[in-house]
């Protein structure tokens, strides 16, 4: 049995981006989180140690947001890493990160990336 967790629309400030004002002055951000893990024991133990702490998922990330990146793509990437290596119980996982309006030019609500493995 494999149960499916979600963290959604949450939010950060923080330096991402190739831009020096992006890095110095900051924006906002969300981070949608989602993973499947084996849950037959959570479902028969009702125990937390046995399945993903979701408030240690977002502490996760919420850390790996606080590190300046230059790529969507890195802080991804670190935050589906930390996740799968404090959690191998996770089977598979993704994570959209989007940084509201980002600078191309024009009106652009977000841009995103999304990874998974």
């Amino acid at each position: 049995m494999e149960a499916k967790l979600k963290l959604e629309n949450m939010e950060f400030y923080a330096y991402h981006g190739c831009l020096e004002h992006e890095r110095k002055v900051g924006n906002r951000f969300r981070v949608d989180f989602e993973c499947t893990y084996r849950a037959m024991a959570a479902a028969l133990s009702d125990n937390l140690s046995d399945a993903p702490d979701y408030s240690q998922i977002y502490a996760l990330i919420e850390r790996e947001m606080a590190l300046p990146s230059n790529l969507l793509e890195n802080v991804a990437y670190r935050i589906l890493n930390v996740v799968r290596n404090e959690f191998p119980a996770i089977t598979n996982a993704s994570v959209t990160v989007a940084k509201y309006n980002p600078p191309v030019g024009g009106q652009v609500y977000t841009s995103s990336i999304t990874l998974s493995f």
